[in-house]
């Protein structure tokens, strides 16, 4: 606490600097879970996907008894990308081969889709040699309402219900996991993810920056957005009950919301990289890829429920096209954010006592680098 009662940020270097940015790979983004998408990204048996993650690339896959897996994407034998661009002419392809094995397009060393080897041209008789010893260099994965996580570091990951908190008990009546994505749009965020964080944090920012979700969630702007209580839900004005033009939907909300749940907004941020908006009828998720320093890319999935999704009508242009509006301003002002911290004299900003809750960030990338921010 300053002598003028403010908190401050963390110092502006943590948002600029190479250093910090590489610290919070290996400390932060290698070792907490990561947020990777839904479920349904890998919906069957031998379904896959090669991710990026914070610049490890990641095989994920769905085994034969339908249960996700996920490893280095890399050969334990000469270390040749398992799934990556095709040799040219003829020859054999790497990757996840018919759904059902994996094999190395170097020397062909197969893997089954729980990562065992399970095939080595010429090595069988080999003195010595354990094909048990060279299954693929695991990657934790997890779930938890449709998400996936995955963990760099499994062998020291803690729990995913650590990571999640009280969010699963908070959001416990919507139906996160049957949610489908109708619709993904991609952003690509001239700011450190930090910043964008921050933001999602609070809502001081909100009467100036949103003024058409305003007029649908009046109490984002009275009193700087302090004291919203964010455990019950946002109320929207009379007569609205979700994040629309009108504030209004045709969608039928999700059952078995109680009476709050069906007229108020909830939000959830889930460190480091995953943010929840939750209406009667709608989420929206978040899901923040750091490119840099400088760098966050973004993808936000509109979700909803699949008996919603198959009705000839439905169109979800009225959720995902205010979304998009609400969500370029945010990232507009983060970019401004993000130029204005490179400042000469800018060694660190503050917090007003509405943007408590933005306060979590430092606390959480202190303790995670093991650096105090004083």
């Amino acid at each position: 606490m300053t002598a003028h009662g403010l908190e401050k940020t963390l110092p502006s270097h943590f948002y600029l600097s190479d250093e910090i940015y590489v610290l919070e790979r290996e400390r932060i983004f290698a070792r907490d879970w990561y947020c990777v998408g839904r479920e349904t990204d890998v919906p069957g048996p031998g379904d896959h996907l090669v991710l990026d993650v914070v610049g490890e690339s990641v095989l994920l896959v769905r085994n034969p008894l339908g249960n996700l897996r996920a490893f280095y994407n890399v050969c334990r034998h000469r270390g040749a990308r398992l799934c990556g661009p095709a040799v040219p002419g003829n020859a054999a392809p790497g990757g996840v081969i018919n759904g059902k094995r994996i094999r190395c397009p170097y020397h062909s060393w197969y893997y089954d889709l729980d990562g065992r080897l399970t095939g080595a041209p010429y090595m069988a008789t080999v003195p010595g040699f354990d094909s048990a010893e060279f299954s693929l260099y695991p990657v934790g994965v997890e779930c938890w309402g449709g998400f996936v996580f995955v963990n760099l570091t499994p062998a020291d990951a803690p729990p995913l219900a650590d990571m999640l908190g009280g969010a699963p008990e908070r959001t416990v009546r919507y139906p996160l996991a049957e949610l489908k994505a109708a619709r993904t749009i991609r952003y690509e965020v001239a700011a450190n993810w930090k910043v964008i964080a921050e933001n999602y944090n609070e809502c001081y920012h909100c009467g100036g920056v949103h003024p058409e979700l305003c007029d649908i969630v009046p109490a984002f702007r009275q009193r700087g957005g302090e004291g919203l209580d964010w455990d019950r839900g946002i109320p929207h004005r009379d007569g609205a009950t979700t994040f629309t033009w009108t504030g209004t939907t045709a969608r039928a909300a999700f059952p078995a919301l109680n009476a709050d749940e069906r007229e108020r907004h909830k939000g959830e941020l889930i460190y480091p990289n995953l943010f929840i908006s939750l209406a009667c009828d709608h989420a929206a998720a978040f899901l923040l890829y750091p490119k840099g320093p400088a760098l966050t890319v973004i993808d936000c999935l509109f979700l909803f429920a699949p008996d919603e999704m198959t009705k000839p009508d439905f169109d979800p242009s009225n959720a995902v096209d205010f979304w998009d509006l609400v969500n370029r301003q945010d990232w507009a002002i983060c970019e401004s954010v993000q130029q204005g911290m490179g400042a000469r004299p800018h060694a660190h900003g503050y917090y007003a006592p509405m943007e408590d809750c933005s306060l979590d960030m430092r606390r959480y990338v202190e303790r995670r680098l093991g650096i105090s921010a004083g």
